[in-house]
């Protein structure tokens, strides 16, 4: 698709055309186009952009990555289709593992994400076609979690779903949600929400992890003291309501 450089919605084009293809080759769900949509409003609302606020949590959310000892990105189809070579490259900085969960869920779709991510650079992806463990309390397909994500002690849960994130909370997981909307029940109930489209949050999160990798454990405990999950919500919520 050539979308004109002078065309002011070029970025948001092309993350549309990312997204009908990755639905095209099966690896986006028909819902997830809508989902991505609804996320669309609120970007726009924060004028596509990453806001000071945001780029805090994603430093946050990296500094408690780089402490954590088996720190797992749980990946669905729009997060392939959107970025796959960035959550490779931010697997290595951080030395996380790689896990496809999917709502919509077939060993189909889970395979073409593997090989997609593959592609991008992940050596060993989790979750496809296994024989997953159970996430008590949880009814959707996302309750089939593999031993990665079972073992795991932080997660990344690029747009996720509310249900999901309460019970890994549960669970005693740490919790890092990319979510344009600060009111969801995933921004609310995850222990860092860095409130940012995945396409500008992963770049950034991996400019963190290049500098903070070599960063010793008291500093990277003190940037964690210093971000409240409380505040970043309320922030960005005023934000979004000034621009209305």
């Amino acid at each position: 698709m050539n979308i004109p450089k002078s065309h002011p919605r070029k970025k948001s084009l092309e993350m549309r055309h990312k997204l009908t293809k990755g639905f095209q080759q099966g690896l986006v769900a028909q819902a997830g186009l809508i989902a991505h949509g609804r996320g669309e409003a609120f970007d726009y609302l924060l004028g596509e952009k990453t806001t000071v606020i945001a780029r805090k949590a994603e430093e946050a959310a990296v500094a408690l990555m780089l402490l954590a000892e088996n720190p797992v990105i749980s990946v669905n189809g729009n997060a392939a289709a959107l970025c796959a070579r960035e959550i490779a490259m931010l697997a290595g900085l951080v030395k996380a593992k790689i896990e496809v969960n999917l709502f919509y869920r077939s060993i189909e779709r889970e395979k073409k994400i593997a090989v997609a991510l593959k592609k991008a650079g992940v050596k060993k992806v989790y979750g496809v076609a296994c024989k997953p463990k159970k996430i008590a309390g949880l009814q959707s397909n996302r309750r089939l979690i593999d031993e990665a994500l079972w073992n795991s002690d932080v997660v990344l849960v690029p747009l996720e779903d509310g249900d999901r994130t309460k019970a890994l909370v549960k669970m005693g997981k740490k919790v890092i949600a990319i979510d344009l909307n600060p009111m969801s029940r995933t921004s609310k109930k995850a222990n860092i929400t860095i409130v940012d489209n995945i396409v500008r949050a992963m770049p950034e999160m991996i400019k963190h992890a290049s500098k903070l990798k070599k960063t010793s454990k008291g500093k990277l405990k003190a940037i964690l003291r210093n971000f409240s999950n409380k505040k970043n919500l309320k922030t960005m919520e005023r934000l979004i309501r000034k621009s209305l």
